[in-house]
C-alpha cells in the first residue's frame, strides 16, 4: 500500500488553488440558477391607487408619463411613526419657502410605506391632509419588499423632472439638495438627459470611527472593500440615502433594479456605471438617528452576499440591462 507523502508547497499551493476555483465556479452556478431573470415590478391591486387628501382613490401616476412637477421626493418609511414628523417638518418647511421665492419651482413628496405595522400611513396622511394631495401623497405597499423596493415604488410613480430619495430619518439635512442639485448641475450635458448625485458621508467617516466599536468599524471596511472590489470604483459612499436623479435616469435604473434590501444602491450605481450615466459624489451634513433598522452583524452579512450575487449574476447574463415598465 503506497505512503501518503506530504505535499510540496508548491503542489499545496495548486491544489488551493483548484479548490478555489472549484468554489468559485459553484458560487457562480447557484447565482446563475437561483436568478430572477428580471426584477418584478407587478403592483398589488390596492397599490395602483393612493387615498387624495379629501378620502378619494386616485389612480398613481407613472414615471413614463411626461413630468408635471420640478421636483419629486420620495422617502421609503418602514415603522417610521416616531422619527418621520422631524424629517417631514424639515422638508416641507424647505420645498414650501423655496416655492414661495420662486412660484415656478413645483415639487411633490412621496411617502412609501412599505407595508408598517405602526401608525406610518396614519402619521404620513396628517401632511397630505395639511398640503393637499397633489403636494404630499402616501402610497402603502401591501407587504415590506424592502427599502429599496419601496424607493422603486415611489420613483415609478413620481411626477417630478428630478427625483430625490430621502431617508424618513432626516439623517441629512435637507436644504443639502441644493449641494446635490449644484453636483447634478456640473455633470452638464447630461448624456440622454441622464445624470445622478449622490449625496456623501465619506468626509465624517474619520470621526464615525472614532464613535464605533472595533468589530463594526471592521465591518465598515470590509463591506467598503467588497464594493470596491465588486460593483462600484468610484462613489466612496454607496449607501448615503440622498441621491439627486434626472427623471431618465431613475427611469433606466430602477426598472432594471434587482436587489429590494439594503444593498440596493449599490447595484443601483452599478447599474449607472455600465450604462455610461455620470455620477457626481457631493459632501452633505449627516447624522446620526436613533431607531436604525439595520442590523449590524445580519445586515452587513446580507449586503456582503448581495454584492456578491450582484456581480456574478450580471458577469454570467442571469440579469441584463433591460427596462422594462411597471404593471
Amino acid at each position: 500500500m503506497a505512503l501518503l507523502l506530504p505535499l510540496s508547497l508548491p503542489q499545496l499551493g495548486a491544489v488551493l488553488a483548484a479548490l478555489a476555483a472549484l468554489l468559485l465556479l459553484l458560487v457562480c452556478m447557484i447565482a446563475h440558477i437561483t436568478a430572477v431573470k428580471m426584477p418584478t415590478l407587478h403592483r398589488h391591486a390596492e397599490e395602483k391607487f393612493f387615498v387624495s387628501a379629501e378620502g378619494r382613490k386616485e389612480p398613481v401616476p407613472s414615471i413614463h408619463d411626461p413630468p408635471t412637477k420640478e421636483l419629486s421626493v420620495v422617502v421609503p418609511s418602514y415603522n417610521e411613526e416616531d422619527r418621520l414628523p422631524l424629517m417631514m417638518d424639515e422638508a416641507l418647511d424647505y420645498l414650501e419657502k423655496r416655492q414661495k421665492r420662486d412660484p415656478s419651482f413645483t415639487y411633490e413628496v412621496i411617502v412609501v410605506d412599505d407595508g408598517s405595522k405602526d401608525q406610518t400611513t396614519e402619521v404620513a396622511m396628517k401632511y397630505c391632509e395639511k398640503y393637499g394631495s397633489d403636494k404630499v401623497r402616501v402610497l402603502s405597499l401591501v407587504k415590506n419588499r424592502g427599502k429599496g423596493g419601496a424607493v422603486r415604488m415611489g420613483v415609478l410613480s413620481s411626477r417630478g423632472k428630478k427625483i430625490l430619495m430621502a431617508d424618513a430619518d432626516g439623517a441629512t439635512k435637507f436644504a443639502d439638495i441644493e449641494k446635490v442639485e449644484e453636483g447634478l448641475k456640473n455633470l452638464q450635458p447630461w448624456p440622454n438627459q441622464m445624470a445622478i448625485s449622490c449625496g456623501s458621508r465619506a468626509h465624517l467617516e474619520k470621526d464615525s470611527i472614532a464613535k464605533r466599536s472595533y468589530f463594526r468599524t471592521l465591518l465598515m471596511y470590509g463591506f467598503h472593500f467588497l464594493v470596491w472590489f465588486l460593483c462600484v470604483k468610484k462613489i466612496r459612499d454607496t449607501q448615503c440615502g440622498f441621491k439627486l436623479l434626472t427623471r431618465e435616469a431613475a427611469l433606466r435604473t430602477f426598472s432594471t433594479l434587482h436587489v429590494e434590501r439594503w444593498a440596493f444602491d449599490v447595484e443601483l450605481l452599478y447599474i449607472a456605471q455600465h450604462l455610461r450615466i455620470p455620477i457626481a459624489e457631493v459632501a452633505v451634513n449627516w447624522t446620526e438617528i436613533e431607531g436604525s433598522k439595520l442590523v449590524p452583524f445580519w445586515s452587513w452579512l446580507q449586503m456582503g452576499r448581495d454584492l456578491l450575487f450582484i456581480r456574478l449574476r450580471y458577469m454570467t447574463g442571469a440579469w441584463q440591462l433591460e427596462t422594462r415598465k411597471c404593471n
